[in-house]
């Protein structure tokens, strides 16, 4: 069963102050917060693409492989619950229809590369697995530090910093 409202909000801060630290390391500002069915953190990520030099190290990727290891377990146990502050891509979504994810709480669309309905959807009936999806949880702090992070590197290339 999916979390409430307040909750959903505690748990989008959290990611969002992970999110906070991608951008404090000049990454894409996307954090992700997973959560066990007894309200626990299994695993907790950032964005780490560049400072790892690893393209799959999104942040969901990076809080999944946190909870995997903590639980010894590839598959989640039932009622977890992941919030990202940005919808997923193509691979994280891949990631966590493997890993049998139930809840996806989503702070912010993407509309480039989104694959829970921004682009691609996530309620295709051809899944061998489908996850109950929330999508708006702090929307607003969400995309402010996505379109802050963005500006910030426009102005960085019209002066020549980059």
């Amino acid at each position: 069963m999916p979390l409430n409202i307040a909750d959903n909000k505690k748990f989008m801060q959290l990611a969002l102050q992970n999110a906070e630290k991608a951008y404090k390391s000049g990454e894409v500002p996307v954090g992700a917060v997973l959560v066990g069915p007894n309200q626990d953190i299994l695993g907790q990520g950032y964005n780490q693409v560049i400072g790892t030099s690893d393209s799959t190290a999104h942040a969901e990727i990076v809080a999944l492989r946190e909870a995997n290891l903590s639980i010894q377990n590839y598959r989640l146990p039932s009622g977890c619950t992941m919030f990202v502050t940005l919808e997923p891509c193509i691979m994280c979504l891949g990631a966590l229809i493997h890993a049998r994810l139930e809840h996806l709480v989503i702070g912010s669309r993407d509309p480039k590369t989104g694959a829970c309905g921004g682009r691609l959807s996530i309620h295709a009936s051809d899944l061998n697995h489908h996850m109950h999806t929330t999508v708006g949880v702090l929307s607003e702090e969400c995309s402010k530090i996505l379109k802050d992070f963005f500006r910030e590197k426009r102005i960085d290339k019209d002066v020549g910093n980059e």
